[in-house]
């Protein structure tokens, strides 16, 4: 980090921010959390895993019709840091809320989970393109793994305080019952995310922008169909968001749905719980390898390694019985998550033109977030079909070979849109 300038530090500790969210909110305590609550309300196991699929996908959807405007309104001098800064706010608010709404209303802490997933993925959409004003395209692959082994590493300590409230609750060493523990873990994981955030707010600025004008919202709505057009003519980027599209929807899936697969087949709470601690410990060394070998034998091929990866993950959950299945699993998941993600995201960050950054990551998030609705669905759909949650994450097998099979189409280039 010491090599680092502050703006790229700045920037990275977003990651160490907004990381706790992703494990504590997305994978780790609040699926459990909900899906004890939804079981004791008497929904089946089967069932509650569905409706928290759902509830991704609609929060998703919700991002994804709002993201190529709000991206395109985001290029205009000075809106991109407000726009990064309602989103963070809105996200952080509603994961505060979750520790106060009462245990046995899931379908409040649905809803609020609905909104913080808004929250989160709205400022992800700015917080993206401001990679292109932190840093040069040289150290683009190095920053954006950074920033993901970064997360890794910072979510481990509200994380591991999280789970220590619920254990030694568990175990009634704390006067405190398992529910008051673990809205305690959301009331930190709001705390840190934003204490955490105040660096990107305060040394981070718009360094490529366009001049703003009279009418922003119809403008922007005119620039996201001259997007769409130039898209469409630049091969390359095309087929690379085709690409996007597959794979990223099965490696988010499998993030956000990881808890619930585990207690569908019976893994007790507390070794969930070590188990995603350890994956977030191996997760970050291994991001930044990818960030390093990506320099040295291109980021395609960096990116169909992970894919190739993901599909073992895949056919393996299929016959996954045991809590050492999900060991082996969740080490094979942390070997290749962070990397996948950090890679795609500079790869894309150097075809398109730093100017109009936030307009073309508009696009680029409405297929991370269009993807993130099919996967879900798909897994809740088959599981609920099939009364077998492995049947559904083999399911996304399907997603990752399109994703392979669409990418290596995908040209090696340096060029960018003009």
């Amino acid at each position: 980090m010491s090599r680092l300038t502050k703006q790229e530090k700045s920037w990275v500790f977003y990651d160490w921010a907004n990381s706790a969210y992703s494990i504590l909110i997305t994978t780790a305590i609040f699926p459990l959390y909900f899906k004890a609550a939804a079981n004791g309300a008497g929904l089946a196991g089967s069932t509650s895993t569905a409706y928290l699929g759902y509830a991704n996908s609609f929060g998703t959807l919700l991002v994804s019709i709002c993201a190529p405007i709000l991206g395109t309104i985001g290029d205009f001098r000075g809106l991109k840091k407000r726009l990064f800064t309602f989103f963070v706010i809105l996200g952080i608010a509603f994961t505060a809320l979750l520790a106060v709404v009462p245990s046995n209303q899931w379908l409040i802490l649905l809803i609020c989970y609905v909104i913080t997933v808004m929250g989160f993925g709205g400022a992800n959409i700015f917080y993206d393109a401001f990679l292109v004003d932190v840093t040069s395209e040289e150290r683009m692959n190095k920053i954006s793994a950074r920033g993901f082994a970064m997360g890794y590493i910072g979510s481990t300590i509200p994380f591991i305080i999280g789970i220590a409230l619920i254990l030694l609750s568990q175990q009634g060493i704390l006067p405190l019952s398992v529910t008051v523990s673990t809205q305690i873990a959301f009331a930190i994981t709001a705390i840190w995310w934003g204490t955490f955030t105040i660096p990107m707010l305060k040394n981070v600025q718009q360094v490529y922008y366009v001049e703003r004008v009279a009418n922003p919202v119809s403008t922007s709505f005119k620039k996201v169909f001259q997007t769409l057009k130039r898209i469409k003519a630049y091969r390359p980027l095309f087929l690379f968001l085709i690409a996007y599209f597959f794979y990223i929807d099965g490696v988010h899936t499998i993030i956000t749905m990881s808890t619930a697969y585990g207690t569908d087949l019976g893994i007790s709470s507390t070794n969930l719980l070590i188990i995603l601690f350890a994956t977030q410990v191996i997760a970050a060394p291994f991001a930044l390898i990818y960030g390093k070998l990506a320099d040295k034998f291109t980021g395609k091929r960096m990116l169909l390694v992970g894919i190739f990866i993901y599909i073992i993950i895949c056919i393996y959950a299929y016959f996954m019985k045991t809590t050492l299945d999900f060991w082996i699993l969740a080490m094979l998941v942390g070997s290749s998550q962070g990397g996948i993600q950090a890679l795609s995201r500079s790869y894309f960050a150097k075809l398109v033109p730093k100017e109009s950054a936030n307009e073309f990551f508009g696009f680029y998030n409405i297929f991370y977030k269009f993807a993130s609705i099919l996967g879900p669905a798909l897994v809740g759909f088959t599981a609920q079909i099939t009364g077998n949650t492995n049947a559904g994450v083999f399911s996304l097998v399907i997603l990752f070979i399109l994703g392979g099979a669409v990418l290596l189409r995908v040209p090696e280039t340096n060029q960018k849109i003009q």
